[in-house]
């Protein structure tokens, strides 16, 4: 099972060029509102029609702009979960699940098959206007598994659920897709989300792919400064090449060695504000460990589990985040003390821009 998009649309403030592939498991697409996640999907589906390129599913053939191929939608077999689940408000649960059958001879057994399967049973005859998000989402999904769809795209799925519900529906998800076993394309501005569902990420940004990796990757070492920001790193600083593995970070007026190659044409380094150390060992700080510095505190900020400290040097353009959990934030540093903190050099990545 296989899908590969590389396709070029012009919109008139927005360009859309995208190329990737996916052979197997959940395929995230990451990016913020707005940079083409959902153009890329409507392509696909054949809602959208692509100005060049090609779409290919399992070796079929879904568009092909010299070719002159463009199946309609009814023709792709694709199943595509809209972010307001776009249930016919006419007809109830169990019509909702006929509408996408298309064997009708066994219509009422795959009916009942997806309404048990999904929980639906007591909901058969309520319409759409009567259920809640979560069960508004879980008709669709069962009119799309009923389907039988050789893909299945979700777009932004858990956008209209408030926060308890959405921990709920999402574990419902997971044990859905695992019954589903074929390609899933699961989009979402949404990091965590992402990284619990997918296996391989691709992320977008301004309509344009930045990044092409596996989860891992992506978290640990993210190569572009779009990727690295999606992640969730809040870190970030313009560079200066010292030599191969030490840098200037100018935003932040400190020098710091780093364990990766530095390439001429890097221009950026992060950090996740959780992987700075604050040092209180005298030795350390006397012998000027490697990357260990002094700030001034700017900020101090309480969240629900943690703190978060934003720190300074003179001359600096930029504020550094820190991020320690509450337990292990006993000291009675406030704002304008100072304060050493260590960026180990094997947490710093080095950025292409």
């Amino acid at each position: 099972m296989a899908l590969e998009v590389a396709i070029k649309k012009h919109y008139a403030n927005f360009d859309l060029d995208v190329n990737f592939h996916t052979q197997k498991g959940i395929l995230g697409v990451l990016g913020a509102s707005g940079c083409g996640k959902s153009m890329t999907l409507k392509c696909i589906a054949g809602i959208e029609t692509p100005d060049e390129g090609k779409i290919i599913l399992n070796g079929r053939v879904l568009f092909d702009s010299e070719k002159k191929i463009n199946l309609s939608p009814q023709k792709r077999n694709i199943g595509y979960l809209f972010q307001n689940y776009a249930l016919f408000p006419h007809m109830n649960v169990k019509e909702n699940i006929a509408v996408g059958i298309k064997n009708k001879e066994d219509r009422q057994k795959i009916i009942d098959k997806y309404l048990k399967v999904f929980h639906l049973e007591d909901l058969q005859k309520a319409y759409p206007r009567n259920l809640s998000g979560g069960q508004q989402q879980r008709v669709a999904l069962a009119r799309i598994f009923a389907s039988e769809p050789d893909i299945l795209m979700l777009d932004e799925p858990f956008s209209a659920l408030d926060d308890f519900l959405k921990w709920q529906v999402e574990l419902e998800l997971a044990k859905i897709l695992r019954l589903y076993g074929k390609n899933v394309l699961f989009v979402s501005h949404n990091r965590d989300e992402i990284y619990r569902f997918c296996d391989d990420i691709v992320v977008l940004s301004q309509g344009k792919i930045v990044s092409a990796s596996t989860k891992k990757e992506l978290f640990e070492k993210p190569n572009t400064l779009a990727a690295s920001k999606l992640s969730g790193c809040k870190n970030h600083s313009r560079i200066i090449k010292i030599d191969e593995f030490r840098c200037r970070a100018i935003d932040w007026n400190i020098d710091l060695a780093v364990k990766v190659s530095i390439k001429d044409d890097d221009k950026y380094i992060g950090i996740r504000a959780h992987e700075l150390i604050v040092v209180d060992d005298e030795d350390q700080i006397r012998q000027k460990d490697i990357n260990v510095e002094n700030f001034i505190i700017e900020e101090l900020i309480e969240n629900i589990f943690s703190i978060v400290i934003m720190l300074k040097k003179p001359q600096s353009l930029s504020a550094i985040r820190l991020e320690v959990e509450k337990k292990y934030w006993q000291n009675n540093k406030k704002i304008g003390d100072e304060i050493w903190v260590k960026l180990p050099s094997d947490k710093i990545f080095i950025l292409a821009k």
